[in-house]
């Protein structure tokens, strides 16, 4: 069994900063890329940060210059730093790893998801 756990929602107002965490656990044997992915309410769920091991980043381009990935390895844990948050920036955040399996499979596993919402 492989676990994700998120963690650092909240409530925020406009141009406040939170840190999302997201800590995998169970049988496996190193993870290759680790994702973040966000839902609104009546919208499609969509990537907004992704790093693998080599340590290759990709963000949406709404959320470039104001949030921030990154990962532990040691720990198995991926962050988001969101700053200057903007109010279309409410959502749910899912974390999403891609990694070796113990039996020696290639898997993905999902968070529960972590609500962000900005308003004043």
């Amino acid at each position: 069994q492989v676990q994700l756990v998120e963690s650092g929602g909240g409530l925020v107002q406009p141009g406040g900063s939170l840190r999302l965490s997201c800590a995998a656990s169970g049988s496996i044997f190193n993870i290759n890329t680790m994702t973040w992915y966000r839902q609104a309410p009546g919208k499609q769920r969509e990537l907004v940060a992704r790093i693998t091991s080599g340590g290759s980043i990709d963000y949406t381009d709404s959320v470039k210059g104001r949030f921030t990935i990154s990962r532990d390895n040691a720990k198995n844990t991926v962050y988001l730093q969101m700053n200057s948050l903007k109010p279309e920036d409410t959502a749910a955040y899912y974390c999403n790893a891609y990694f070796l399996h113990v039996s020696g499979t290639y898997r993905t596993s999902w968070g529960q998801g972590t609500q962000v919402t900005v308003s004043s």
